[in-house]
C-alpha cells in the first residue's frame, strides 16, 4: 500500500501546538507589517525555542 505525499498528521500536530504557543506568547497580533508576519511565522515553525524563553519580537525591521 502507498501513501500519498503530503502532511503527516504529526506534522499537522507539530503546526498547531506552534500556532498555540505563537499566540499565547503574542506573535499573532498585528500582521499589517511584514516583519510581524515573519516573526509570527518563525514562532510558529520553531516553537520548542520559544517555550525555552528565545525571544522573536523585534527580529524583522
Amino acid at each position: 500500500m502507498r501513501r500519498s505525499g503530503g502532511i503527516s498528521m504529526i506534522g499537522i500536530i507539530y503546526i498547531l501546538i506552534g500556532i498555540a504557543v505563537a499566540g499565547f506568547r503574542g506573535y499573532l497580533l498585528g500582521w499589517n507589517v511584514i516583519g510581524n508576519v515573519l516573526e509570527g511565522l518563525l514562532a510558529v515553525l520553531v516553537w520548542p525555542v520559544v517555550l525555552l524563553g528565545v525571544d522573536l519580537h523585534g527580529l524583522f525591521p
